[in-house]
């Protein structure tokens, strides 16, 4: 039995601010998505076009109350090449959230609040 991962969900208040967010921040490109039939909900999965792992965004129509993210322990990393214009661009775009320089990383925020780790690539 051989497992290989798939994709991980974010739930989300507004679908095409979320959209926005991650093609501006990380690069990410909408790769595919699903609308109920009911319109009770919509999927759209992100990809960056070079792993097959992907962020699946869920806009669910009657949640209007921001989800609870607890602590935020949870988080999504991405590694960069170019970590010092990475970290330019996310500065003046706002949503950097924490910085950690003794270990060489920092956090963003997207606009639900959810954490997202900006790795340098190791050499």
């Amino acid at each position: 039995m051989k497992f290989k991962m798939a994709h991980t969900n974010f739930n989300v208040l507004d679908l095409e601010k979320s959209i926005a967010f991650y093609e501006k921040a990380l690069g990410l490109k909408e790769l595919r998505r699903k609308e109920a039939e009911d319109g009770s909900f919509i999927l759209v999965f992100m990809g960056d076009g070079t792993t097959e792992h992907q962020i699946e965004l869920t806009w669910l129509r009657d949640r209007k109350e921001p989800y609870d993210l607890s602590d935020n322990e949870i988080h999504l990393a991405f590694v960069v090449d170019d970590f010092e214009a990475a970290y330019q661009h996310h500065k003046e775009m706002g949503c950097i959230c924490y910085e950690n320089k003794k270990m060489g990383i920092y956090f963003i925020a997207d606009p639900d609040g959810y954490w997202i780790e900006i790795v340098p690539e190791r050499r």
